[in-house]
C-alpha cells in the first residue's frame, strides 16, 4: 500500500484488575490519552462482549482500541506523541499482554451501505 493509504492501529489489552472499576479506569485513561491526536480520523474504544460466544472468539482481553489514521506519518506522528508516551509510562504495569495489530485500509462501507 502506498504510504498515502488510511493506516488502522489496533491494540488489544489484558488488564491485570479486569474488575468492573478497573475497565472503568483504563477506559477513562484511554479517551484522554490516545483520542484526538492530529491525523486521526477514527476512535473506537471497546470492552469485551461476554456475552458473545464464538468457537472462533478472542476472549483472551479486556479492552481494545481501534484506531484509524489518515495515512503512516500521522501514525507515526502519534507514536511519538507526549500524550502516547505519558499513557504509555502511566499504564503500561497494568495489563498483563498487549497486541497491537496494523493494517492498510484497503476500502470503507458506511453503514447505510455505500463505499468510501
Amino acid at each position: 500500500m502506498p504510504d498515502t493509504a488510511m493506516l488502522a492501529h489496533t491494540v488489544y489489552f489484558a488488564l491485570r484488575d479486569n474488575s468492573g472499576p478497573g475497565i472503568k479506569a483504563f477506559v477513562a485513561a484511554c479517551k484522554k490519552y490516545l483520542a484526538g491526536h492530529p491525523g486521526m480520523v477514527l476512535f473506537a474504544l471497546t470492552t469485551r462482549a461476554h456475552d458473545v460466544d464464538s468457537p472462533v472468539n478472542d476472549r483472551q482481553f479486556d479492552v481494545a482500541i481501534h484506531l484509524v489514521f489518515t495515512d503512516k506519518a500521522a501514525h507515526d506522528q502519534y507514536q511519538d506523541s507526549p500524550r502516547h508516551v505519558e499513557f504509555l509510562e502511566q499504564w503500561e504495569n497494568c495489563w498483563t499482554e498487549v497486541r497491537a495489530f496494523d493494517s492498510y485500509v484497503d476500502s470503507v462501507v458506511a453503514a447505510g451501505g455505500g463505499s468510501a
